[in-house]
């Protein structure tokens, strides 16, 4: 396993978070995402805000130690609009976990 470090994060440390959750009612397919660049709670936010925001989405938790986005849906999610979502936050859709 390889660790980066990000010099670029938002917070120039990568230490202001500990993951985020934007819960925004209900329950359905959850489907983990690996995401690459987040560095702290600023991009786990940043991330979270935006896939929130796609319809159907209910619950997003990110976690910028990990990379992993968990996403709940109440259907399966187009992952070009994941990656699109993703891409708006600033943030590298790689794929699923």
């Amino acid at each position: 396993m390889t660790t980066e470090t990000n010099s670029d994060s938002c917070c120039g440390t990568g230490s202001c978070g500990s993951g985020t959750t934007v819960d925004v009612h209900g329950i359905g397919v959850t489907t983990v995402y690996k995401v690459s660049g987040m560095t702290c709670g600023h991009c786990e936010g940043a991330v979270s805000q935006e896939i929130s925001a796609l319809d159907g989405v209910t619950a997003v938790t990110a976690v910028a130690k990990t990379g992993e986005v968990t996403v709940t849906s109440t259907a399966q999610l187009d992952e070009e609009a994941v990656r699109a979502a993703v891409d708006e936050a600033g943030y590298e859709l790689v794929g699923h976990v």
